[in-house]
């Protein structure tokens, strides 16, 4: 089998939720860490529970730039989360999406990954958007920076995978977005789908 391409900055210039669900089993990798993506959720302009909701601020500015970079914040003060910028900007006003990386399977640089979350147990290594920065060694450092070139790396899919839909977790606001989506059958998602 040919080696899987690299994601180019056109695969993330669409709507945000075709490339949630688009990015489901392609794999992530950062400096030679990472794995399969199993669990991913969007978030737009118009999306109440989005960070780019109120407009832009000197905390989500990355969400504003081009497509197929970086967005990493921290949540509750505590976790760093990892998004990927989607969308285009129009010609006049400013839009921006991201889909926030929930969990994915790890297969690359497990000695590492282990060590940096202090647990064996390849389920609970990268399953949650927290865990997967904390595996990956990825921090606010990394916000803005593009995803196609190192120490980045997201190759295109193998193959097609069924998709489980529902809504998203951990927000408050718009809940009910139906706007989570994860690989059928893993067992490395952050949380069971309904």
């Amino acid at each position: 089998m040919p080696d899987a391409q690299p994601l180019t900055q056109a695969f993330f210039a669409r709507p945000v939720v075709t490339v949630a669900k688009e990015l489901i089993g392609c794999k992530l990798l950062f400096a030679g860490c990472g794995g399969i993506i199993v669990e991913t959720e969007a978030y737009d302009h118009e999306d109440p529970a989005s960070h780019c909701y109120g407009g832009r601020t000197p905390r989500n500015a990355s969400m504003f730039g081009p497509p197929g970079h970086a967005y990493v914040y921290r949540s509750y003060g505590i976790h760093w989360c990892l998004n990927f910028v989607c969308g285009r900007l129009p010609k006049h006003g400013e839009m921006a999406s991201g889909v926030l990386i929930r969990a994915i399977e790890p297969t690359d640089g497990l000695e590492l990954i282990e060590e940096r979350r202090g647990t064996r147990d390849r389920r609970k290594l990268c399953s949650g958007p927290g865990r997967v920065c904390q595996a990956l060694n990825i921090t606010k450092v990394q916000d803005g920076q593009p995803l196609d070139q190192p120490p980045f790396s997201v190759l295109r899919r193998a193959r097609r995978h069924d998709i489980v839909i529902g809504p998203r977790i951990g927000i408050t606001r718009a809940a009910e977005t139906p706007w989570r989506f994860g690989m059928a059958g893993s067992v490395f998602l952050s949380r069971p789908f309904a």
